[in-house]
């Protein structure tokens, strides 16, 4: 609905004033088509700015079921042909292309990482012994970092669950952590510094519980402590520094290539080997 305003004038020959209906609408045709015009405009950057970012995030998305698909046939690292790695880098490169320069987000990265790839040499051997040695089993392996309320660092365990057949429960008998603690020293890179090894949450087989403890027999108060000795028993050894046993491991640099909600892929630095992570439940330690 119009509204207009009344306003008067005065003649010089005093006379009684002249009264003119005025319609700012109609006044101000000019104004209100640019500030049309404006506003258009203004909606129509905003529309053209929410389907790029939705473009841009369907286009990651592929990106990373790519990776994923890539990745899914080499037993986590284990069995690639050249062909494969050269794909699966190629696939990790242009995914880390749209993390570039961007600063780790600690918030982000706190949480527990399941690892679907690497080529790093010292996890690949792992894999290697499992498949040479039935007596040896490797099962999921993590890394969980610690960081949500730090805002330069915080801690990261490498978790290797692994068994041994009939001794202990399949898969996840028993668990390797591998403690550090990690500070940021650039956008993307952390410094980690290895603190301690450790064995825990082992887990016996029925078979070896039914010899220590036999179902069929009483089992005596010996018997049950060793059962419990065993469920509770952790082994920890500090890391030192081989040239120096007074000092701590040196650590070494990871660069986090990218991260989202849901993947995280890092580097380490000086030829150590690529990591594919996926994110997973937390889980105890």
């Amino acid at each position: 609905m119009n509204m207009a305003f009344a306003t008067s004038s005065y003649p010089a020959t005093g006379k009684r004033p002249i009264f003119k209906i005025i319609n700012p609408f109609t006044c101000n045709a000019a104004t209100r088509r640019n500030f049309t015009v404006r506003r258009n405009f203004s909606c129509s950057a905003t529309v053209a700015t929410d389907i790029t970012a939705r473009v841009s995030e369907f286009e990651i998305e592929n990106k990373k079921n790519d990776l994923l698909r890539l990745v899914q046939d080499t037993q986590r690292g284990l069995v690639t042909t050249p062909d494969q790695r050269s794909s699966i880098e190629e696939a990790l490169v242009s995914l880390e292309g749209y993390n570039m320069g961007e600063s780790v987000d600690l918030v982000r990265l706190d949480g527990t990482w399941r690892l679907q790839y690497t080529s790093a040499p010292d996890v690949l051997v792992l894999f290697e012994s499992a498949a040479r040695f039935p007596f040896f089993q490797v099962g999921q392996i993590y890394q969980k970092f610690e960081c949500r309320d730090q805002s330069d660092g915080g801690v990261i365990r490498n978790v290797v669950q692994w068994s041994i057949p009939t001794l202990l429960e399949e898969q996840e008998g028993a668990t390797l952590l591998v403690s550090a603690k990690f500070n940021v020293v650039s956008a993307r890179n952390i410094y980690l510094q290895f603190e301690e090894i450790s064995i825990q949450n082992i887990r016996i087989s029925e078979e070896l519980q039914a010899l220590i403890a036999p179902a069929l027999l009483p089992r005596s108060f010996l018997s049950l402590q060793i059962l419990q000795f065993i469920r509770t028993f952790k082994a920890h050894v500090p890391v030192r520094n081989p040239g120096d046993p007074g000092r701590r491991s040196v650590g070494g640099l990871y660069y986090l290539s990218y991260l989202d909600r849901n993947m995280l892929l890092g580097r380490a630095v000086g030829g150590g080997g690529v990591f594919v992570f996926t994110r997973a439940q937390p889980i105890d330690l």
